[in-house]
């Protein structure tokens, strides 16, 4: 399900973060479905269990999952996810939009770009 790259210079949990937290938004692991343990996703992957507990506390963290005692790790019910990931998006852009404004380029040709990119 997920790859790691081992040429990619963050850390692996960060890696497997970012790969499940994908997954999540697109809708590819559905709320309240559970994830692989901790122990099997650590041998699939040839890596220590300990970097996918970390990884798991991290989504926690993030609250793309929440933990049942004896039971594992679930994908968060909540809806809200992807919208916090719109917002977050959209204050990465327009934090650009700002940077390529102050160095020279018209609102209008930040507009054309952005036209261009609908499909």
């Amino acid at each position: 399900m997920i790859l790691i790259d081992y040429k990619d210079t963050r850390p692996i949990y960060e890696q497997i973060v970012e790969r499940y937290k994908t997954l999540i938004l697109k809708g590819v692991m559905l709320p309240d479905e559970q994830m692989p343990s901790v122990r099997n996703l650590a041998m699939e992957l040839s890596i220590n269990p300990n970097t996918i507990q970390k990884a798991y506390a991290e989504l926690e963290r993030q609250g793309f999952l929440y933990t049942v005692k004896g039971r594992g790790n679930f994908v968060t019910g909540d809806g809200s996810l992807v919208e916090k990931r719109k917002t977050e998006y959209i204050e990465q852009i327009l934090e650009l939009v700002k940077e390529v404004i102050e160095l020279g380029m018209s609102k209008m040709e930040v507009v054309f770009e952005i036209e261009k990119l609908q499909v």
